[in-house]
């Protein structure tokens, strides 16, 4: 494959998995006790290729540090003498409930870190209440991922192949399996220019046996599966066609603009997640953070808007909420607390910020998420 190609940029097979599943599973002796806890024990404990494909941005890396940073410039302005003793988390996204506001962003390939893969993934998100999305690109099959979390609320995400009938399968088959929403990524026409893993060459197609995106009865039936190229082609007319094919809510991620925005609500889509991709497709784009009032303000209230990118913090939670995001969706932290004990790293991580944005809403006097708006924040003058 040359860099010209759209797919995966080339990796050889040793340095794909973690240094020592065991250490992996023993933990540390040191408690962690914030996300960036969790980022620096797999940046020990993974290779150097996998720790640089999962952590890496596009070209300079700007857009994925300023995801960070932008919450920084943002402060906030608590409310005092409120009864906080009973604080909710509870919300809802597409109609249905969850715990709290902070569910899981689709990202591929977990075996990278962890045996199971997205299967701990998806056992972590169902014992917290929280939806997840599930990559195409998934390490196991979203019948087995099903299977293992059978309650656990889960949307598909999405890449459009030029395959069409290939897209037309993929969706179908998540919508017979009981996925609630198809996420659709609309900013990669193209892989964005990862040097990390240019330098790493890095081919995670060739080496990481990718399963087979076909369903198990389709396996036996037809030739063995290679995968498509992304669809450099895929546009508006597009979402129009795959709407004609399932039932599914329809949710785009990746739009940072009011114009396309506009065009989300004319095309009648369910939802938007705002997103740079992590900062992995096009550099020097807006931090999540800061495009996100203006796609809130682009749609009036006429679909669901989320965000992912740059969030650490049960206050980036809480900031991202008062701007007007329905829920955030946590990317590389997930793969952290995967790399730290599967499952259950998961389910830590989760849990720790969870409990920071409780503790963020009780001392801003927000009983509940409904009490959370723009009032609570306000841009730093520096």
């Amino acid at each position: 494959m040359s860099r010209s190609e759209p797919g995966f940029p080339q990796l050889p097979l040793d340095t794909t998995l973690p240094r020592d599943w065991k250490t992996l599973t023993s933990g540390p002796e040191m408690p962690l006790v914030c996300l960036t806890d969790f980022q620096a024990y797999a940046q020990e404990h993974l290779s150097k290729s996998t720790w640089d494909f999962i952590e890496g941005g596009s070209d300079e890396c700007f857009t994925r540090d300023d995801n960070i940073a932008a919450f920084k410039r943002i402060r906030l302005r608590p409310r005092y003498l409120r009864d906080v003793r009973e604080v909710d988390t509870r919300t809802t996204v597409q109609g249905e409930e969850v715990t709290a506001p902070i569910c899981i962003a689709p990202t591929g390939f977990h075996g990278l870190v962890w045996p199971d893969g997205e299967m701990s993934t998806a056992r972590a998100a169902q014992a917290a209440g929280i939806c997840y999305i599930i990559s195409t690109y998934a390490s196991c099959s979203l019948e087995d991922i099903v299977a293992t979390a059978p309650r656990g609320l889960k949307w598909f995400q999405l890449y459009a192949t030029s395959d069409r009938q290939l897209n037309k399968q993929l969706v179908q088959r998540a919508e017979a399996l009981g996925f609630k929403a198809l996420v659709i990524t609309v900013d990669t026409p193209k892989m964005g220019n990862r040097r990390c893993d240019f330098r790493n060459q890095l081919d995670l197609q060739r080496n990481l046996l990718l399963k087979d995106l076909r369903s198990p009865k389709e396996r036996h039936t037809t030739p063995y599966f290679q995968m498509s190229p992304i669809d450099s082609s895929f546009c508006w007319n597009d979402i129009t066609w795959l709407q004609s094919q399932t039932r599914l809510r329809i949710i785009l991620k990746g739009i940072l603009t009011k114009e396309d925005a506009e065009l989300a609500v004319k095309h009648n889509v369910h939802g938007i997640i705002v997103s740079n991709h992590g900062g992995r497709q096009l550099d020097d784009v807006p931090a999540s953070i800061d495009a996100l009032t203006e796609v809130v303000a682009a749609v009036k209230g006429k679909m669901e808007v989320y965000l992912d990118g740059g969030i650490r913090t049960g206050n980036d939670v809480l900031k991202a909420l008062a701007l007007g995001a329905k829920c955030v969706f946590l990317g590389r932290p997930i793969l952290w607390g995967l790399a730290y004990k599967g499952e259950h790293g998961v389910e830590e991580v989760l849990n720790l910020i969870k409990n920071e944005f409780h503790t963020s809403m009780s001392l801003t006097g927000c009983r509940s998420v409904a009490e959370i708006n723009q009032d609570l924040v306000q841009f730093s003058r520096l």
